[in-house]
């Protein structure tokens, strides 16, 4: 079992914003946040999942390329069994989600806990789940946009 040393609401705060699918297009269109909107502190999940796929063993296949017609030597993770692969999933999100503000399951019930638990409710509402995984996608680019800067900037020096 890994644990994470998780520093309380580590990462960025985003506003929740809803959303709902065009169907004409199938597009998802994103709303802009309403004026005192829950807020949920995020963070990147890649050192989560780098963490568990360092103790796990790659496999390799040798498949045919059809641009090239050319056999190459591919890797990949095998699958989990379903139980496992859906508690990562859980745990992945679990470590993604640090934070939690003005977020309530009732207008005027008690602000809710930013535990596993609602965290795993929450995820079962499809506008969140939209809206989480916009969010995420957002932190990945910006990640991968700061490391493609930091290594021109590094070549260039």
């Amino acid at each position: 079992m890994t644990i994470f040393e998780q520093n309380k609401e580590e990462g960025d705060w985003f506003p929740f914003f809803g959303s709902k699918i065009d169907l004409t297009t199938g597009n998802i269109l994103y709303d802009p946040p309403e004026e005192g909107a829950a807020e949920f502190c995020f963070r990147s999940p890649i050192p989560f999942w780098e963490e568990r796929r360092k103790d796990r063993k790659k496999e390799y296949s040798m498949v045919l390329n059809p641009t090239t017609r050319a056999m190459e030597r591919v890797g990949y993770y095998p699958d989990l069994p379903f139980d496992q692969e859906r508690k990562e999933g859980e745990d992945s999100w679990d470590y993604a989600i640090t934070g939690m503000r003005n977020a309530r399951w009732t207008e005027n019930g008690p602000e809710m806990e930013c535990t596993r638990e609602n965290k795993m409710k929450l995820l079962k509402n499809s506008a969140f789940l939209r809206y989480a995984n916009h969010v995420l996608q957002l932190i990945l680019d910006t990640g991968v946009k700061r490391k493609e800067e930091t290594e021109k900037n590094s070549s260039n020096g």
